[in-house]
Parts: C-alpha cells; sequence; structure tokens
C-alpha cells in the first residue's frame, strides 16, 4: 500500500506514526523544514518534501509516487484538484469534528471556545471544497473540563489515526456519507489578537475559562499591564498558570508575591476574589 503523508503540526504526527506502523509511508509533505513531520520522516527513512506552494514542478514530484491514497492531517494548505485526484483510491482527511460541524481550520479550540460537551474526528474523502466531502466514519469525544486545545488535538489525532487506517484496510466495503449541508457551521483561522483581553472590561470567569483553554498553545490569553512600573505582556495559562513576560509560568501565588500589583490585576479580571 502507497501513502503519501500531508501534515506540518506535532499532532499530525500521531497519524503519521500510525500509517507508517500499518502500511509504511512512502512520501511525507509538510510546509516547514525544522518540523516535528520532518524530523519524524529522518527517523524513519521516508522521503519528505517541503512545500511552501503547490507550483507544476512540486506537483510533477508528487506524482511520481503514485499513491493509493494521499492522508491529509493539520497539513494547513489546501491540495490543488491533481493531487486530489491522484491517487489510485483516495484522498482522505483526518478532520477534528464531527462534519458537518465546525468545518474549516480551527474545530478544536471553537469547540472549547463555545462550551461544547461532545467534539469528536471525521475521515472524509477529499473535495475541491473545504471540508466538504462525504463522510466514511466519524468517533465521538467527550470534552473534559481540563482540556485544552493541545490536550484535545492530541486526543482527536490518536482517534482519528486508528479510523483512517480502518478506512484505507476496509476501503472497498466503505460507503461514504455525504454531509448535510444544512448543519454546516464554519471555523475560521485563530489570529492572535483573539487572545487579547482588556482587564478594565474583562470577559465573564466561564468565558476566560474557556477561552484559556481554547488558546493554549497559541495564541494564549494575554493582556497588558505595568509590573513594578514597567509595561509588560502577560499570559494566562491552564492549571491555574501565569506569565509575565521575560518570565517562566508560575502561580498565581507566586505571581502576587513577586509582583506588587500581581493580587490587584487577577482580582480585576476576576481569577481571585479575596
Amino acid at each position: 500500500m502507497k501513502i503519501i503523508f500531508f501534515g506540518s503540526s506535532k499532532y499530525s504526527v500521531i497519524v503519521a506514526k500510525k500509517l507508517h506502523q500499518e502500511f509504511n509511508l512512502k512520501l511525507v509533505v509538510t510546509t516547514q523544514a525544522d518540523s516535528f513531520p520532518v524530523k519524524f520522516a529522518a527517523e524513519n527513512n521516508i522521503d519528505h518534501k517541503v512545500v511552501s506552494k503547490f507550483d507544476r514542478e512540486t506537483i510533477e514530484q508528487i506524482e511520481k509516487y503514485k499513491p493509493d491514497f494521499n492522508v491529509v492531517a493539520d497539513f494547513g494548505k489546501i491540495l490543488p484538484e491533481e493531487l486530489l485526484k491522484l491517487p489510485k483510491f483516495d484522498s482522505l482527511n483526518v478532520h477534528h469534528s464531527l462534519l458537518p460541524k465546525y468545518r474549516g481550520p480551527s474545530p478544536a479550540p471553537t469547540a472549547i471556545l463555545n462550551g461544547e460537551k461532545v467534539t469528536g474526528v471525521s475521515i472524509i474523502s477529499m473535495q475541491r471544497g473545504v471540508d466538504q466531502g462525504p463522510v466514511f466514519l466519524q468517533n465521538e469525544y467527550e470534552i473534559k473540563d481540563i482540556d485544552t486545545t493541545d490536550s484535545l488535538l492530541t486526543k482527536l489525532n490518536v482517534l482519528g489515526a486508528d479510523l483512517v487506517s480502518k478506512v484505507i484496510k476496509n476501503f472497498e466495503n466503505e460507503k461514504p456519507i455525504p454531509q448535510d449541508e444544512s448543519e454546516v457551521t464554519i471555523t475560521y483561522l485563530l489570529k492572535r489578537a483573539d487572545g487579547f483581553i482588556d482587564i478594565d472590561n474583562p470577559p465573564p470567569p466561564d468565558k476566560l475559562n474557556r477561552m484559556i483553554r481554547a488558546y493554549f498553545p497559541w495564541p494564549n490569553v494575554f493582556f497588558e499591564a505595568k509590573l513594578n512600573g514597567k509595561g509588560k505582556i502577560i499570559k494566562l495559562l491552564p492549571d491555574k498558570q501565569i506569565q509575565a513576560e521575560g518570565k517562566k509560568p508560575m502561580s498565581y501565588k507566586d505571581f502576587i508575591n513577586g509582583y506588587k500589583e500581581g493580587k490587584y490585576l487577577l482580582r480585576k479580571i476576576n481569577l481571585i476574589s479575596n
């Protein structure tokens, strides 16, 4: 079985490892030279290619591998139609939601931010439209109160790795189901500014908690304030951790003990009550 894997994040390597164990990957395509997928490919003697865009030369180089399947997970770029149609069987995407809900680039943080209790992973046959393809398999996951985007993506990729392997092994018997377009919701690419909060008008405590979990590890929730008389960027992290610009993460208690403004600031954004 010849498989080309497209992925760029550390989470995507979870899927790549499973596929390599089951089928032996022939090529890993990623978007950054210093990425986790490149390291994984090098450690396992798998061909890899770093792409900034899919020009004619890049497409022709990939076409030479003549795959049975393409598998995409956390890749970050849209595959051109030539590559979608390249495999003998199909191009499959591991998507981190129960489609058609939460199409787009940020389903995991959006689910946490919106207070969802359940999300999941979907394996779809890729089409030209973003996340519009019919669904082969889905698996639900119950979001925990302590889940962050980091932990959620890790768990969803473990589920997704198993699911996409099942689809490949049983492909001839799998019949994907078209998505209900009337149920579609869309997510959008996160920006650093999404994590900014105004300490003079902070979000309610429950929303702030969801933001802290949803925006970890990026862009993080942050605000601007003076510490020991100097303006600083201050990040709010999961597990009641806080990080002043130029410092390591610390507990709320250490923040209060280390900065004269600490208790005032934590009270102001409703993280402590006394």
